[in-house]
């Protein structure tokens, strides 16, 4: 098998009889915690039971009419501290804490329902709503201006997604690697929500001075901010020409916009060092992982329970032969005079007091600082708005940090009109909180279009 189709699809999901046999575990609560633990109100109980009594169609229904994005989520999101954490199958007592039973596979079940209806041809939303006379301009196509469009299009109004990349999606399509979730799967999942009327302008940035605020005078009733965030934290802010460095934005971007041979052929038979330790960090250090690299590291300020990536997630790389560097902060890049990396500087460091995260911060151990051969390194240090972000829309209050201030109940923002949500409100953060934030920002936007 060649790398590349190591990278083709992700794998296989669970069967009907496997579900049915999972919703079977179900105990039918009545106030059932697994729903309130989804942040985007996907109502597992309820497609769950639906299952159970084999209402295959009533359990796709529940799960599409409250997430637009109900398969991308059952696919992606971290379950296991979500919806799946509060399972009452999970049996717990004073003499047996750690349960005497697995919670339901709730993320698999969805995944599932999903994957069945477009199997099957089933259609949730069959039917358009009679057209309303207000537009409303969605910026970004990540999930929460997915969302936002979804909701408001199955409202009646007229919704156009800009979207500045050549194909919609953000995250979706150039921040995951396939072989966790394939283009096959998103292109279904999207076509749901181009057949409720959606219209997408692809290659098409809303950039330049006032130019998301100028949509409310070209005809827009209410704009929807989701821009996502595409400019890569760095070690250093200059070493942007370095040979073999990349970011997390452009190394995963690059594995599926048709850049594969080119990143293949940089990590072949190299020493490549990934920095970081939440997801991202770990969706690189595992793809490298696949391109048959030399050796292979994962470096962390902090220890290993410290890291913000899940657990099974860290298990797999160990499994896949990844090196962890634990409590290594890296401090400078090493190169030639041609600008080719040569190796990563590191500085030991030992755990202090806790800091404003509630983990206890790293601090340098003086005089430890050593150099790790590396060929090619890639930042997962986070995501942050673009320096110019703002010009976009000026008169939009952000913070320190350019995170536009919206309210979490709305989406609000301090412009009228103008609403909200996503990574560049929160921060980077999970594919189910940005459907949410879509939800609410619909929500809002429906009542300040006068319902």
């Amino acid at each position: 098998m060649s790398n590349a189709d190591k990278f083709k699809q992700m794998s296989k999901g669970l069967d009907l009889a496997q579900a049915i046999f999972e919703a079977d575990r179900c105990l039918l609560c009545h106030d059932a915690p697994c729903s309130e633990g989804c942040p985007a109100d996907t109502r597992p109980a309820d497609f769950i039971r639906k299952l159970r009594l084999k209402n295959i169609t009533g359990a796709i229904r529940t799960i599409k009419e409250n997430n637009i994005l109900g398969g991308a989520c059952g696919v992606l999101c971290p379950t296991a501290r979500l919806c799946e954490e509060k399972c009452s199958a999970v049996f717990k007592s004073e003499n047996r804490p750690e349960g005497a039973d697995r919670p339901i596979q709730i993320g698999k079940i969805q995944r599932f329902l999903i994957e069945h209806a477009w199997q099957t041809g089933f259609k949730v939303f069959d039917e358009k709503p009679a057209l309303r006379p207000e537009k409303v301009a969605v910026v970004g196509s990540g999930p929460a201006g997915l969302s936002c469009a979804a909701e408001l299009a199955k409202d009646g109004f007229s919704v156009t997604v800009f979207e500045a990349r050549p194909e919609p999606g953000g995250v979706l399509r150039y921040g995951v690697v396939s072989y966790r979730f394939d283009m096959n799967f998103f292109e279904h999942e999207l076509n749901d929500i181009k057949e409720l009327g959606v219209e997408f302008q692809c290659n098409s940035p809303i950039e330049g001075k006032e130019g998301a605020e100028k949509l409310l005078k070209d005809g827009f009733s209410a704009v929807f901010l989701a821009p996502g965030l595409w400019a890569a934290a760095s070690l250093k802010p200059d070493a942007a020409g370095i040979d073999g460095l990349f970011s997390s934005v452009d190394y995963l971007a690059a594995l599926r916009d048709g850049r594969f041979e080119e990143v293949e052929a940089k990590i072949k038979g190299k020493t490549v060092a990934v920095i970081g330790g939440g997801s991202v960090a770990m969706d690189c250090i595992m793809s490298a992982a696949k391109l048959e690299p030399k050796d292979v590291y994962l470096v962390y300020r902090r220890s290993y329970l410290q890291m913000p990536a899940e657990s099974d997630e860290l298990i797999e790389a160990q499994e896949e032969g990844v090196h962890f560097l634990l409590l290594n902060q890296p401090v400078d890049y090493v190169t030639d005079k041609s600008q080719r990396l040569k190796g990563l500087k590191l500085a030991r460091t030992r755990l202090g007091a806790p800091d404003a995260s509630g983990r206890r911060k790293p601090e340098l151990i003086e005089g430890s600082q050593w150099i790790l051969d590396s060929d090619v390194v890639i930042e997962a240090i986070g995501n942050q708005a673009p320096e110019d972000s703002t010009d976009w829309y000026p008169h939009v209050a952000v913070t320190d940090k350019k995170l536009i201030k919206a309210d979490p109940n709305t989406g609000k923002t301090s412009v009228d009109g103008i609403f909200a949500g996503g990574d560049i409100v929160r921060g980077p953060a999970l594919v189910v909180t940005a459907v949410a934030d879509g939800k609410v920002a619909a929500r809002a936007i429906r009542e300040y279009l006068g319902n």
